[in-house]
């Protein structure tokens, strides 16, 4: 239930807005231009065989094989955190519907460790019984690791996928954001949604 998970007042205060993903999981704290986020939607078949837990480590192992060889610490814990030696880089969310997979992990590039304490209402009382709750985990940003710019991180990891895995860049069209906008308007971005228990 979001009640135990996210201190609204502070997050208020400190001109977050608050939003759920469709995977579920625990809270993530997404700043503009300190933190790093990626989706992959593919279909399921691409992790056919593998354990729901054993998935989560194959489609986040390239970012961390990317991470090594830019001299980051990196490492991997299940179910779904990619970590330093000093705490957690990253993690990951995952949903499937119709025989497709959406897999995204959001990395703190640059973060105030102290803002998950403000934000995410860890180890405080339960408001609720119900819900998942966030585990406490330090935070560990990248930019601790890495004397490379957020957009060079980001050029990295873009280079490093399609060198292992193909693709493409190409940017979305104006009909694609404005179906999104009018998604979210309609959906994602509601009360309804955002408070709604899964």
């Amino acid at each position: 239930m979001l009640a135990n998970e996210v201190d609204r007042q502070a997050a208020e205060q400190l001109g977050f807005a608050i939003g759920r993903r469709m995977s579920g999981g625990g809270t993530m704290i997404v700043e503009p231009e300190r933190t790093i986020t990626y989706s992959l939607y593919a279909p399921a078949s691409l992790v056919a065989g593998l354990s729901f837990v054993e998935s989560f480590a194959h489609l986040d192992a390239w970012v961390v094989d990317c991470l090594r060889r830019l001299g980051v610490p990196a490492g991997y814990r299940p179910i779904n955190d990619i970590l330093s030696p000093e705490g957690k880089i990253g993690g990951a969310a995952q949903a499937r519907r119709r025989g497709c997979l959406l897999h995204h992990t959001t990395i703190a590039y640059q973060m105030e460790p102290e803002l998950v304490g403000r934000l995410i209402r860890i180890g405080r009382e339960r408001v609720s019984s119900l819900g998942v709750r966030s585990a406490e985990k330090q935070v560990s940003p990248l930019a601790r690791w890495t004397d490379m710019s957020r957009p060079q991180v980001v050029g990295a990891l873009s280079d490093h996928f399609q060198t292992h895995h193909g693709g493409r860049l190409r940017r979305l069209s104006a009909a694609e954001l404005a179906e999104a906008r009018l998604l979210a308007a309609s959906k994602y971005a509601t009360a309804g949604w955002i408070d709604r228990l899964r």
